[in-house]
Parts: C-alpha cells; structure tokens; sequence
C-alpha cells in the first residue's frame, strides 16, 4: 500500500477524529499509518490489514479477561434485551442494586456511587471529602497530601492533585494547591545508599525508611488542615509503574488514620487482580475511607468507574436538602456497564482469575530477567502483572534519557511492527497483559519487547 493513499478508515480519521496523548503533526504525518483495529479475540487485535498483535497494554489496562469473552458477550446481549439505560437519579435499577452489593465485601465500604471512567471517581472522592469536612464541623480540613510524581486523572481536581510540568502547564491557574510527600521508588529514592545491582532495587534497597519519616513530617506541619492522604497503593502506575516496598503502604496508611484525616485509596489501575489480589491494598487491614475503582470494574469492556465510600461520610450528608451530593453524570449506573461488571466478577471466580494471575505472574518473573543483559537497562521492577523496564543512560548515576527523545514511545513503535502493542512512559516500558494470556503469549511479548530494545540501540 502507498503510503500516501491512506485507507477509507484512515482518511476519515485523519479528517475528524481527535486522539487524546496523541502528538496531532505525528499523526497527521502523511507518511504515518496508524493500526486501525478491526477485532479483537482473547489476548489478540487484529488491524484491518489483518496483522493480529498481542495485546500487551490490556488496551491501556482495562481488558483483564481478553477481547470478546464469550460470557460477557452472552451477558450484554442479554441485558441488552431488557433494559438499555435508564437515569440514576433518584431512579435505581436491580443491576445497579446487585453490583454495589457485590462491591461492598470487595472494598469493606457499604455505599458505592457510579460513575463513567477512573478520573470521574477520583474527582468524586475528592468532592465528598471536601463537602464532608465542610458540613460536618470540620472546614479548615482542606489539604490534600499525593506522592510526589502521581497521576490519578485529568479532570481539574485530578490535575491538582499530581501536577505534571509537561501535561499541566497551560491550566495551573485552574489548579488548587495541594502538597507531596516523597514518591517510594527505592531505584531513584535519594536516601537508598545501596550499591546498583541487577535486580529489582526493593530487593536490595538501604534505608531506614525515610520516606515514611518524610510523610509524617508533612502530617504533623499540616494536622487539623490536611483533609486526606490520596495514594495509588503498590504501584503508582502513570507515574512510571514506581513500585513501593512492601509495607510502605501499610505504615502511611495507620499514619493518616492516626491525624484522623481520610485515606483516599486510587485502585482505578491496580483493582481487580493486576497485583495478583483483587485489591492491591487490603481493605480489611489498611481501612481506607475511600476507594475508587475503573478500568478492570467491567472487565475492560465498557465504560464504568465506582467510588466507594464509608457509611460513616455516607451519613455526613444527611440532615437537610442542602447536604446533598451535587454531582453525578448522565450514564451513572448504566444498566449494560453494571451487568459487565458483575460478569467481570462472575468471570473471576468460575475461572479462578486470582491463582491464574498469580501462576503467570511467577512465569513473567522467570523470563523477564532477559532484560538484564541490555547495557542500558538500569532496574527492572515487577508487581503481579505488571512489568517496568527503566532505561538509562549512565547506570551508575541512574541517569534517565531526555523525556522529549521518548524512547519508550519508540521501542513500543518497533515492537507494533513486530506485533505486539504495550505503552511506556518516557524511557520506561511497560508490559501489562490480559489474565487471559497464555504462558507462551506471554514469552512471545518478552521477546519482542526483548528484540525492539535490541533494534532500538543498534539504529542510534
């Protein structure tokens, strides 16, 4: 095919359509054909061309089980025959009552409002927060406390809570002051004094934990100020999949409940057994106020998002008409996203989803270590299924390649060609496959991710 004569699709698309984290000259290159996906079926997407890829990004983390499952599709097309959508407010639906009551024992939260994507449920959670304290004796409770580096959405509340340099610039007029603590990524944590070795840099990290210390010190300065702590726990993902060491979460968690502040928990990327639980963060332990869900709630397939809440800030608005939760969206609840969600949960235990996480997660563990032998790799990091290569140009000074020379975005080009699509970040590459990958699609992706790196350092 010339290059210059695009498809029908593709010319459409190049004439319309508008694609978000997407650099428009790039797309827009006459000479850059973009994969048009056509089908997709278990862990595999197939163009239009038919050149079928691997799917090594879950289709940006949200498809956990593979594309088309056929007890979703049987699902939704059943449910299709009943009930479409139906407004949520001040209406309710049974599919709706189902899935907040199947939500409940997940989160250890009693109420769970709905919403359509992750940065909606992130924003809703820091609106009940804020509304709460002002309504229930506490206004001057209104500091948020984030990781430095997190990313928890793109909505104006979301933005001010991880304030990107790079994504952020143009609306920081828009933006409320929030404060950070340190990001607990013992790779690049200034107080780990351990020596580089080729392994995961929690394994052999040195520190007396100051970054726990560091949190507390911005607790105490702030105390009756600081409204919650806002953490995805195990794995910041977006920030770079920076992976914190075991027990971190739990310590700052006890820490916030101790400043009677809220626990905000983000799970929107590591809910529903990326980590090889079905929460990262152990509700029953950690006791979060707040938790929000999205991506894996329907199992990737339509758009939904949860927000779970205590019944304690539940009651909070209670009283009058004026303590009411001003805030909801016009597909809240959608009946077809809320019976694949309970599919999702259904699926999970017909198909024992968690030990099937765990079994591939020990496989990934096993063959990643390729990555080792490249010159440039400086720590290679892992959490259920989710895998990080940090690239670098100096290992001993760990330092990172320039953002803007994107080689992750670069090696990912390689590896499409090669037939697998996966995402990274900056000069870190990421692997996050779907629960329904077999252990030879998973060697597939490693060796492909393990060949673009090749091809990517002979050609500069």
């Amino acid at each position: 095919m010339n290059p210059q004569e695009p498809t029908a699709s593709v010319a459409l698309d190049k004439a319309h359509a508008w694609h978000p984290f997407t650099p428009l000259d790039e797309w827009l290159d006459p000479n850059h054909q973009p994969v048009m996906i056509a089908s997709g079926h278990g862990s595999w997407l197939v163009d239009e061309e038919g050149k079928a890829y691997l799917d090594g990004n879950s289709s940006i983390w949200t498809n956990i089980h593979g594309h088309c499952h056929p007890l979703m599709v049987q699902a939704l097309q059943e449910q299709l025959t009943v009930l479409d959508h139906s407004s949520y407010l001040g209406l309710g639906h049974s599919v709706g009552s189902a899935l907040a009551r199947k939500l409940s024992p997940l989160t250890s939260l009693q109420r769970t409002l709905f919403s359509s994507d992750g940065s909606s449920a992130m924003e809703a959670a820091l609106k009940i927060a804020t509304q709460y304290f002002q309504q229930n004796g506490s206004p001057e409770r209104k500091v948020f406390v984030t990781l430095e580096g997190a990313y928890h959405g793109d909505t104006i509340g979301n933005m001010s809570l991880g304030k990107s340099p790079l994504m952020h610039h143009p609306f920081e007029h828009l933006l409320f002051p929030t404060q950070s603590i340190p990001m607990p990524g013992c790779y690049r944590c200034p107080f780990n004094q351990a020596k580089f070795e080729q392994a995961d840099a929690r394994s052999y990290r040195k520190c007396q934990w100051e970054c726990v210390s560091k949190a507390e010190e911005k607790m105490l300065h702030y105390g009756t100020e600081m409204a919650a702590l806002v953490i995805e726990p195990r794995v910041q993902g977006a920030a770079g999949m920076v992976m914190q060491p075991e027990g971190y979460f739990e310590k700052v968690a006890e820490m916030t409940h101790s400043h009677d502040a809220l626990l905000i928990v983000d799970e929107v990327f590591t809910g529903f057994g990326r980590t090889g639980e079905m929460l990262a963060c152990n509700p029953t332990l950690s006791k979060p106020d707040i938790i929000a869900l999205g991506k894996g709630l329907t199992g990737g397939v339509l758009p939904m998002a949860a927000t779970a809440v205590s019944e304690t800030l539940f009651n909070g608005f209670k009283g009058s008409f004026e303590k009411t939760f001003f805030h909801g969206h016009s597909y809240t609840a959608n009946p077809l996203s809320a019976r694949a969600a309970l599919t999702n949960l259904e699926i999970f235990e017909s198909e024992s989803t968690i030990q099937k996480v765990k079994t591939l997660s020990l496989h990934l563990q096993k063959i990643s270590s390729v990555f080792w032998k490249h010159p440039y790799v400086g720590d290679v990091r892992q959490e259920g299924l989710i895998l990080a290569i940090e690239l670098v140009q100096d290992l001993n000074r760990k330092i990172p390649f320039p953002f803007t020379e994107r080689v992750a975005h670069k090696i990912n080009k390689i590896a499409e060609s090669k037939g697998v699509l996966t995402r990274g970040i900056g000069s870190i590459l990421f692997l996050v496959p779907p629960y329904s990958t077999t252990e030879n699609e998973l060697e597939q992706m490693v060796q492909i991710l393990d060949d673009s790196i090749k091809d990517y350092f002979k050609r500069v």
